[in-house]
């Protein structure tokens, strides 16, 4: 069973990944454990203080060290007493490395993880050079705080647990599995106002149903994430294909 441990201040949020939709689905399986931890609890003082004013002035506020170093030790201990022979903590935070596909898959493989969930300007930095093992981050952008980014980051690898998805092939057929966008999918009715679902996908010939999910998603690629291309050795019959996909989109 893989191994969740989140140290947040709102617990309540993470019911979105444990009561709902295929996350839901895969704990009930006990696919996954889900443990939270609120800072609060390890605070020192009557008041429950887990942030103070920043050093050197500034707006906000930042998340002290001493209650969060021993959440992560609480969620490290139960890791272990659970199996998991080395754990893994992730902050979640702007200045982490951007999230991709590969690195969901290595973070499948592992036994679990600890997610440390930041609020206010970020955490002490002490903390991090003390108890993290990585930062990530969702995207360039700034949420309120690190829930959001930590049941993304949680979404992403209970998808690759086995038993997850119905159809086992769901994941490996998702954007970014192979470095493309995903292709165009269509379902009943066949046709709706003057869209039609296109006539390959009705032929029941599956060699060419495959070759043009390629060509779509190289297609969609080239249009919308040119980057993912630059990143990716195209072969003869991929390079074939785009140039087919483009001379089609100019009627040629």
């Amino acid at each position: 069973m893989y191994q969740f441990d989140v140290v947040t201040l709102f617990p309540e949020m993470f019911e979105a990944v444990t009561e709902s939709g295929v996350t839901g689905r895969a704990r009930e399986r006990r696919l996954f454990e889900l443990v939270l931890w609120n800072p609060r609890d390890f605070a020192t003082n009557s008041y429950r203080t887990v942030d103070d004013r920043p050093y050197g002035g500034g707006p906000g506020m930042v998340m002290m060290v001493e209650p969060l170093e021993k959440a992560l030790t609480a969620a490290r201990q139960r890791q272990e007493s659970a199996g998991a022979k080395r754990t893994h903590v992730i902050y979640l935070s702007p200045q982490g490395k951007l999230l991709k596909h590969e690195r969901v898959m290595e973070l499948a493989a592992l036994p679990g993880v600890v997610l440390l969930a930041g609020r206010y300007e970020g955490v002490d930095e002490r903390l991090v050079s003390r108890a993290v093992d990585e930062e990530i981050s969702i995207g360039d952008y700034v949420l309120s705080g690190g829930e959001l980014a930590a049941m993304v980051v949680m979404d992403c690898i209970v998808r690759q647990l086995p038993g997850t998805l119905g159809d086992a092939e769901s994941a490996s057929q998702d954007s970014f599995v192979s470095g493309l966008l995903d292709c165009p999918h269509y379902t009943r009715p066949e046709a709706y106002g003057e869209a039609a679902v296109p006539p390959v996908l009705l032929s029941g010939n599956h060699s060419e149903i495959a070759r043009w999910r390629l060509k779509q998603a190289l297609g969609r690629t080239w249009q919308r994430r040119p980057d993912l291309l630059e990143q990716r050795a195209l072969s003869a019959e991929e390079r074939a294909l785009l140039d087919e996909y483009k001379k089609e989109l100019q009627g040629v």
